[in-house]
């Protein structure tokens, strides 16, 4: 998720500090011309495009081959892409949830032995606020939601995810050199608004322009969380830009927490019980 908004901003960063960046986007020409914005702006040559759409659990298996192949080093994940559209992937499940949680969920779990052989290093997951309206079903996921809103409460059920998974993953990784955590960047004015329903944009877009931060500031909250020194006691925490904080109570079941471990396994494939798409 770096062409645009919090990924962008958060990628030219890091270039800024001298890291080499991969930029896992799903649009190629704007994947590509970010990593040429990014290494024009600041002389950081070692900034690159590769194709990563969370949409299809084929392309994150493809990306992760070829990032394996070709990249010795990892240090650093930052799970940032979101949708709040709705819709069904190829895969079968709710698009905000396999792209927002179960799509960051097999790369990570792909990507794990070689964060683990690169340690110390971290894993950011982009959350949100709206996690404190999630509901997850063991049973059910990857279902569309019923309801009035559904796409709204498919993305709030994504963003519990990503609380959740950051909260796991950490109690999983305690023994190892790798450390985790949930990030809220705050309400930001990024391209997550192009899937606003017509009726809303009018209301709500004047308001991201007026008061929302633009993705620098959004940005600020995953950068620290990538590069602050001494954060590793606070692995698996929950965090805004007022530092670490109390997630909502959903986000703080670890029996959620578990049973949402292993029921992603299953539906990617990583689990010993492997199950297919929810009917």
């Amino acid at each position: 998720g770096g062409s645009s908004g919090i990924g962008a901003a958060t990628a030219l960063e890091l270039a800024r500090c001298g890291a080499r960046v991969i930029l896992a986007t799903r649009n190629a020409l704007r994947g590509e011309a970010a990593a040429s914005r990014i290494r024009t702006e600041t002389g950081n040559e070692e900034v690159r495009f590769m194709h990563l759409d969370l949409a299809s659990l084929r392309s994150v298996r493809a990306f992760a081959s070829t990032f394996l192949r070709q990249e010795p080093h990892l240090h650093l994940l930052i799970n940032n892409a979101g949708v709040s559209a709705g819709g069904t992937t190829e895969d079968g499940f709710s698009l905000p949830f396999q792209v927002n949680h179960l799509g960051h969920f097999l790369l990570t779990q792909l990507l794990l032995e070689r964060l683990r052989s690169c340690g110390p290093s971290r894993v950011v997951i982009v959350a949100s606020s709206a996690h404190c309206a999630g509901h997850l079903h063991p049973e059910s996921l990857g279902r569309p939601p019923s309801g009035l809103f559904p796409a709204f409460q498919d993305y709030c059920d994504s963003k519990l995810a990503n609380v959740l998974h950051a909260r796991e993953l950490a109690t999983r990784e305690q023994d190892t050199q790798v450390t985790c955590y949930a990030v809220h960047p705050g309400f930001v004015n990024t391209a997550l608004f192009r899937h606003t329903p017509l009726w809303l944009k009018p209301l709500l877009l004047p308001l991201a322009w007026l008061l929302f931060l633009d993705p620098s500031e959004g940005a600020q909250v995953v950068l620290d969380c990538a590069t602050q020194d001494g954060l590793e006691p606070l692995s698996g925490r929950y965090f805004t830009n007022s530092g670490p904080q109390q997630p909502w109570p959903r986000g703080r079941d670890d029996r959620l927490a578990r049973a949402l471990w292993e029921g992603s396994e299953r539906l990617v494939g990583l689990g010993r019980d492997t199950v297919g798409p929810p009917t």
